[in-house]
């Protein structure tokens, strides 16, 4: 029978998050929890007719396309993925279909990041459950000033959500326009103004290669020292050593990420021990609203594709 491949479901929620019977009637259902990569990846997707990726989580390079004959459909979450090669998809007789999105829970997330690094929630947390109580304190958000670095589909819905609890906000990127600006209530600024005037810089941009490492050792020096960064976009937009020496030192008040280099992020990576930070394990999208739309929308795409009807196409 042929095969389906759910991969990196890792909180286990993808059977309960969709009504899957009618694939099940026509394929065999392999759902993987955890994260593989390598020579592990491929000798478990040999026998995979389709593959449905969570996001970017797994990347399709020419070299893994290369080595999965019997692969015909990969259905990625989203309508975007970075880490697909559609060339080679293509190349290799393999359609790649997206799904739909649920709201924007990326815009929420990052709002309350940036209120769990500045009230130090994880340090009360721990303290309180020591025994102890009240042992920081931090700044309210109304009046501090918001640089938001991308103000686009993701960017402007935090511009909005700041703007609603009191906070200036001050926006840049390379096609900003005044008009975006205005409808979010930003001030556009010059790149090295964005980092001088942040009390919080938060980060909104697809990784290209001209934003990768955009965020270096440079721009962090220009950030006040009582400045944190928020990052729920990409890991390599910022510079990785650059943010650790700068936490190291006390360079920046802080930092909550979302995002890393590498994820899962490793067991001895240095980033785990990093003072003053906040740091999550890529929930931006990770909804129950979310998966249930991108899970639904994946079993109607296999579907729609084994009976010869249009899909959505990446």
């Amino acid at each position: 029978m042929r095969r389906v491949t759910i991969l990196d479901d890792y909180q286990d929620i993808a059977r309960a998050s969709a009504d899957w019977s009618v694939v099940t009637d026509r394929f065999d259902l392999d759902v993987l929890g955890e994260h593989l990569d390598g020579a592990a990846l491929i000798e478990r997707l040999q026998r995979s007719t389709v593959i449905v990726a969570m996001r970017e989580r797994t990347a399709f390079p020419a070299a893994v396309f290369a080595q999965l004959p019997q692969l015909r459909l990969l259905v990625t979450t989203g309508m975007k993925n970075a880490s697909i090669d559609l060339a080679a998809a293509a190349a290799h007789g393999v359609q790649v279909v997206g799904t739909r999105s649920a709201g924007n829970s990326v815009a929420e997330l990052t709002i309350g990041m940036m209120i769990a690094l500045t009230r130090h929630f994880v340090e009360e947390d721990a303290a309180i459950r020591a025994g102890g109580w009240q042992h920081t304190i931090g700044p309210g958000l109304a009046g501090r000033t918001l640089g938001v670095l991308g103000l686009g589909r993701l960017g402007g819905p935090v511009a909005d959500l700041a703007r609603a609890l009191g906070m200036d906000v001050i926006a840049w990127d390379r096609s900003i326009t005044p008009a975006r600006a205005a409808a979010h209530g930003a001030r556009i600024v010059e790149h090295d103004a964005l980092f001088r005037e942040s009390d919080i810089l938060t980060i909104h941009l697809p990784l290209t290669d001209s934003s990768r490492g955009l965020v270096g050792a440079r721009e962090l020096a220009l950030l006040p020292p009582h400045a944190s960064l928020v990052n729920t976009s990409r890991g390599p937009i910022v510079d990785e050593q650059a943010l650790l020496d700068a936490l190291t030192t006390g360079r920046i008040a802080g930092a909550a990420l979302d995002v890393y280099d590498v994820e899962p992020l490793p067991e001895d990576h240095p980033l785990r021990r990093a003072p003053r930070t906040l740091l999550l394990p890529h929930l931006g999208y990770v909804t129950t609203d979310q998966y249930a739309r991108f899970y639904a929308d994946a079993a109607e795409d296999v579907i729609a594709w084994d009976d010869g009807e249009p899909v959505r196409l990446l």
